[in-house]
């Protein structure tokens, strides 16, 4: 049975302003007033843009820590654009890579302004992509709550204004986009990426490489696929980049809960038409409780903060759900999997957090920043029927383990 966003209750601890719960409900009336809840389904691409040349090494990495594999390449004037896919009911998840070293635009400039992102600048999440039945009045709904749309003198990569794809600007608050489409996502031709391409055999023949590893060691059984995407943003903009989201979603707000060891909340939002969060996976949000310059009289940690000044507002990981079980003398499968990749050179910020004995509870555990996205990748196994996205201690776990990862040293300033 579907969620119903004016009668659901939020879960957690997280207390929320008045403006906040009141511009909530306001804005699941107008989504459903002015059509928008009938035009939009799932969440159907995840896009992700990284620096020339490092395509295919970064094809490289999703192919061993994820379920996503190589379906089709394109190119346009400025950029090469590769599809992958893991189940069909899943998001795709598409890779931008410029064709020039010397390549320029508002993600290159955004990610300069940062100093642990501008090594590589042209490396950020872009942002989402969902199903609509109508994507020009998607927009013209959009247009009229006054979300900006990209068009063609507005940004030089054609992926955003040529394709059969509507992008938004990137927000204010999170620094990502949502794009909209009435294409099948499966119809290359009806999508008008580009010109079709097709990737050099030595470069095929490392991914199938992978693909046959994977097999063997029964990862392709084990990672399912995108549980939840977590950005990261200001202490003072939370409220603000949720009700932004929930406005230009079919999304509701799940909930919120205080992380005091770390200064910070997780606040969720879940696409309420499904059953499984891998078909439409959920967004979530994290903000510091207390900015950073007010901090600076109460000495708290603030990892979540500190990663915004450094890199930025962003997409901080992407988590893929880990079927539930025991791999080999129990073992837990998220153990089994996290022993494998890090054989292959995978890299990771802390132990596995959560006990998963005889009780319902959560596995997690966080990798290092990818050489290429500047994406952790979360893994994520929900034993014994837990329901939820997060323990408190486990969220405090791993959010000191990244902030330990994303510390940028300048003066007498240490975050």
């Amino acid at each position: 049975m579907a969620v119903d966003p004016l009668t659901y209750q939020p879960k957690g601890d997280k207390k929320n302003s008045e403006f906040f719960e009141t511009y909530k409900v306001k804005i699941y009336e107008r989504r459903k007033s002015s059509g928008l809840e009938e035009l939009l389904g799932n969440l159907r691409a995840l896009v992700v843009q990284v620096e020339h040349g490092d395509a295919f090494a970064y094809l490289q990495e999703l192919y061993l820590m994820g379920p996503y594999r190589f379906v089709a390449a394109f190119q346009n004037d400025t950029h090469r654009i590769f599809v992958l896919q893991s189940h069909t009911d899943y998001p795709r998840f598409i890779v931008l890579e410029p064709l020039s070293t010397e390549y320029v635009d508002e993600i290159t400039m955004k990610n300069r302004l940062y100093p642990l992102s501008s090594a590589k600048a042209n490396a950020r999440y872009v942002g989402e992509i969902f199903e609509t039945k109508n994507a020009a009045e998607t927009r013209s709904i959009l247009e009229s709550h006054n979300i900006r749309f990209n068009y063609h003198h507005e940004t030089k990569n054609a992926f955003f204004t040529d394709a059969q794809i509507v992008f938004s600007f990137p927000s204010d608050y999170t620094s990502n986009r949502v794009g909209y489409c009435d294409a099948d996502i499966a119809d290359y031709d009806a999508l008008q990426l580009g010109k079709p391409l097709e990737i050099p055999a030595v470069e095929q023949g490392k991914l199938d490489k992978i693909e046959e590893f994977a097999k063997r060691h029964k990862l392709d059984q084990l990672l399912l696929g995108v549980d939840h995407m977590a950005t990261r943003i200001l202490a003072g903009e939370r409220e603000d980049a949720i009700c932004e989201f929930l406005t230009m979603s079919n999304y509701y707000f799940w909930g919120a809960y205080n992380i005091a060891d770390m200064n910070s909340s997780t606040n969720v939002t879940r696409n309420g038409a499904i059953h499984d969060d891998k078909q439409s996976p959920a967004k979530v949000f994290t903000a510091n409780n207390i900015p950073s310059f007010v901090n600076s009289f109460e000495n708290k940690p603030m990892p979540t903060e500190d990663f915004v000044r450094n890199f930025g507002r962003r997409m901080h990981h992407i988590a893929y759900e880990v079927l539930d079980g025991d791999h080999r003398g129990g073992e837990k499968n998220v153990d089994y999997v996290v022993e494998t990749v890090k054989n292959e050179g995978i890299d990771f910020l802390a132990h596995v957090v959560g006990e998963c004995k005889d009780e319902p509870d959560l596995k997690q555990i966080f990798s290092k920043h990818s050489a290429y996205s500047i994406l952790i990748t979360e893994y994520v196994e929900r034993c014994h029927a837990f329901d939820g996205f997060f323990t408190k201690t486990n969220v405090a776990a791993l959010t000191e383990a990244a902030g330990q990862d994303e510390r940028y040293q300048h003066g007498k300033v240490f975050d």
